[in-house]
C-alpha cells in the first residue's frame, strides 16, 4: 500500500510540476499571452475562460461555518527550488501531509506570487504562498498564505538565496533541510471556499484554504523576487458566482 500511495505522489509531483510550469502552449502575465487569452490560446485551458468556479477570488461577504481545523504533519525536506518561469517553486520531499475532514492530503510543492493572487475585502497583499497538496485520488488542496510588508522573513531569505535566476534551472541541495511548517502562521484560521488553479489549465475542483493572518515579508525580499520573475506573477482575481466563502 505504501508503495502504491509512493507512486501515486510521484505521478502528481510530475502532473502539478508540468501544471505550474505550463505546456507546449507558452503563457504568462500579460500581453497575448495574459490571463484574459488564456482561454483562447489552447483548447486544453478553455475552463480558463468558461469555467465557473475559477481563482483567485475576493475573499469578501464571507459566511460564519465551524470549520474543521487543518491538522499539520510537515517534515523538513531538502531544498529543491525551481524556477518555472512562472513562479519559484519549493519542491517538496514525500511524507508531510495534511488532515481535513478525514481526508489526508501530501504536501507536494508550494511556490509564490507577487502581488497577491487572492484579496481579502479588496485588499492585494505584496505577496502570497500557496501549498499544494493532493489525496491518493488525485483531488488538490491549497493552501494560501498572505505575506505583508514588515521584517525579513528568515525562510524567504533562504530560499531567496539560492532560486535559480533563469527559467528551467534548478537548485537542489540534499543537506540543506527547511520546513515548509515555518511558512504557515501561528494561527491557524483560514478561510474555505472551491475554486481552480491559478494558472493553465485553470482546473476546478480545487480544494482552497487562505489563512486568516499574514506573516511578514521585507520590501527588498519582494522586489527581488518581482525582479527575478520580470514583473508581476498573479491572475486577476474572478468572479464568485454563486460560491459560499466559508470562515
Amino acid at each position: 500500500m505504501k508503495k502504491q500511495l509512493a507512486v501515486i505522489i510521484g505521478s502528481l509531483v510530475f502532473l502539478v510540476a508540468n501544471t505550474y510550469a505550463g505546456s507546449s502552449v507558452h503563457w504568462g502575465y500579460s500581453g497575448h499571452e495574459g490571463p484574459e487569452h488564456w482561454g483562447e490560446l489552447s483548447k486544453k485551458y478553455s475552463v480558463c475562460s468558461s469555467g465557473k468556479n475559477q481563482s483567485p477570488i475576493d475573499i469578501a461577504n464571507t459566511i460564519e461555518a465551524n470549520l474543521e481545523k487543518i491538522q499539520f504533519d510537515y517534515n523538513s525536506s531538502s531544498l529543491d527550488i525551481l524556477n518555472n518561469g512562472h513562479a519559484i517553486q519549493v519542491n517538496y520531499a514525500s511524507g508531510s501531509q495534511i488532515t481535513l475532514e478525514g481526508n489526508t492530503y501530501n504536501l507536494l510543492q508550494y511556490h509564490f506570487h507577487t502581488p497577491s493572487e487572492n484579496t481579502i475585502q479588496g485588499k492585494h497583499y505584496p505577496m502570497e504562498a500557496h501549498f499544494v497538496h493532493a489525496d491518493s485520488d488525485e483531488n488538490l488542496a491549497v493552501i494560501g498564505v498572505m505575506f505583508k510588508e514588515g521584517k525579513e522573513n528568515s525562510q524567504i531569505a533562504e530560499i531567496w538565496k539560492h532560486m535559480p535566476t533563469s527559467s528551467g534551472k534548478t537548485y537542489t541541495d540534499s543537506s540543506n533541510k527547511i520546513n515548509g511548517i515555518d511558512l504557515i502562521p501561528a494561527d491557524k484560521g483560514y478561510y474555505r471556499f472551491n475554486g481552480s488553479l491559478t494558472t493553465p489549465p485553470c482546473s476546478e475542483g480545487v480544494k482552497w484554504m487562505v489563512m486568516k493572518d499574514a506573516l511578514e515579508v521585507s520590501e527588498v525580499q519582494v522586489k527581488k523576487f518581482n525582479e527575478t520573475m520580470h514583473g508581476d506573477t498573479n491572475r486577476p482575481v474572478q468572479p464568485t458566482n454563486a460560491r459560499a466563502i466559508l470562515k
